[in-house]
């Protein structure tokens, strides 16, 4: 297997991604996203044998929104393994996050857990299966993001 040069990987994203600077607008309705200056741009990778690769402003604090989907349903994973897809779908939606339509379609079962109504279902088996919901979640999500 090809070693990655994880440092010219990143230079790459970050040039690549240098005419789009200023072309997006940051979320003004969640007052954390309204307060972050829109250039900012980090990338940090920590690899199980080799150790961590950043670059930009990854050492910088930021708010995780909708990264915490993925931290919750790796717990409900852990939880339930894999008959929790009896409960939520692993297809793209086609539609907003925020779309009822293919839930009412699909009879209310969720296209995945990245969408509001996925991230919904994995909450309510958070709720039903751990002691302390919040206490445990946070636990999780700080020992597997240090």
């Amino acid at each position: 297997m090809k070693d990655i040069n994880f440092k010219t990987v990143f230079n790459d994203i970050f040039i690549e991604l240098q005419p789009l600077e200023n072309k997006g607008v940051a979320a003004s309705y969640i007052p954390e996203l309204a307060k972050i200056e829109p250039d900012k741009l980090g990338i940090h990778l920590v690899h199980i044998d080799k150790g961590n690769f950043y670059q930009g402003d990854s050492q910088e604090r930021f708010s995780i929104q909708s990264i915490s989907k993925v931290f919750s349903l790796t717990l409900a994973m852990r939880i339930l393994g894999g008959e929790l897809w009896s409960r939520v779908g692993v297809e793209p939606s086609g539609t907003a996050f925020n779309s009822l339509i293919q839930l009412e379609v699909e009879n209310g079962i969720p296209r995945n857990p990245f969408i509001n109504a996925g991230a919904i279902v994995i909450c309510d088996v958070l709720m039903s299966y751990l002691d302390d919901p919040k206490a445990d979640s946070i636990k999780f999500c700080k020992k597997n993001s240090q």
